[in-house]
């Protein structure tokens, strides 16, 4: 055989070679600003083009839920609620109807420390700007941050609102709830490694190929410092802090967690940690435990056993709950 006819043939079998050797596996990350955060998915797969489609998949739902439920996009069903729902019963999709459900649950579960009426004082303050409401603007509004006043219909999936000035914003679940359905995204697609995550939200699947993924709990007052780490294998993670949005006036902290029984923001604690197996409620937590403090907050954990929580306190003492704490 000549050379030329030799190298023809060459090429040719590492043609048909190339279209039928599977993608090299690797990792596979996607990152976006969105949610008022960064979001992003890291995730292996066996075959590169699969893994990169299970990425954007994630990425899309990630887009899907925030047009759904973001109080900053006027187009939004949960802006529709919101200028609608005082006037009578609005009807909403399954799914908002669920995640409103799941968050009056945990209204209940916490005697009404997690809220998703807070936007109705929230609104009155602007972090950026450094503006918070007056007295008289801040006791008017909090007639209204009171989950009490949200009506749920089951019989005819309906929102409506008991006084006129309810706002809902789902802030304090709605990460979690985001990373929780790309997980699900994942799962259904066989991805057996990923990390997702939200601002403070993460959610894991399985281990990081033979070793644990890790997470770092920020030092609240110095964000270069980790105070503790954790290894997760199957968990979701999430953290409320004090540092996220915030201003100081006068040497006081003016941050985004606001307790329902003042509309002043919560000051028990600096942060507060939640690890279980389900992202929504850690998310939902996490907010509940910095509302109510360690006491309270630890009490509440207990009564929840798949679930563990890391609290700063705000003196910058941390308190772990039992199944965390090292054997004595």
């Amino acid at each position: 055989m000549g050379t030329t006819a030799a190298r023809a043939m060459l090429a040719a079998l590492a043609s048909a070679c190339a279209m039928v050797a599977p993608a090299m596996a690797e990792w596979h990350r996607l990152e976006a600003p969105l949610m008022g955060t960064s979001v992003s998915v890291e995730l292996w797969h066996e075959d590169a083009e699969a893994g990169q489609a299970a990425a954007r998949a994630v990425m899309a739902e990630y887009e899907r839920i925030n047009a759904r439920m973001s109080t900053y996009r006027e187009d939004s069903e949960l802006s529709h609620v919101n200028r609608h729902a005082h006037a009578g019963p609005v009807q909403v999709s399954d799914e908002l109807f669920g995640l409103l459900t799941r968050a009056l649950e945990v209204s209940r579960l916490s005697d009404g420390a997690f809220d998703i009426t807070f936007d109705s004082v929230g609104q009155h303050y602007d972090f950026r700007a450094g503006e918070r409401p007056d007295e008289a603007t801040r006791a008017g509004a909090l007639e209204t941050f009171n989950h009490q006043l949200v009506a749920l219909d089951e019989a005819t999936r309906s929102v409506r609102f008991l006084a006129e000035g309810v706002r809902l914003n789902l802030g304090g679940i709605g990460k979690g709830y985001a990373v929780e359905r790309g997980a699900e995204i994942l799962q259904a697609r066989g991805v057996a490694h990923a990390l997702l995550n939200a601002g403070g939200d993460s959610r894991v699947i399985g281990d990081r190929r033979g070793q644990p993924w890790w997470t770092g709990i920020r030092d609240p007052r110095d964000p270069g410092r980790v105070v503790v780490r954790l290894p997760l294998q199957d968990e979701a993670v999430s953290t409320s802090g004090d540092y996220e949005r915030y201003f100081e006036e006068d040497g006081v902290r003016f941050h985004h967690i606001l307790d329902p029984d003042s509309g002043l923001p919560a000051g028990a604690l600096r942060s507060a940690t939640v690890i279980g197996p389900d992202a929504t409620l850690t998310d939902a937590l996490s907010t509940t435990l910095f509302v109510l403090g360690v006491e309270r907050g630890m009490a509440l954990i207990a009564r929840l056993p798949d679930y563990e929580a890391v609290l700063i306190d705000h003196q910058g003492r941390m308190a772990v709950s039992g199944g965390l704490a090292a054997p004595r």
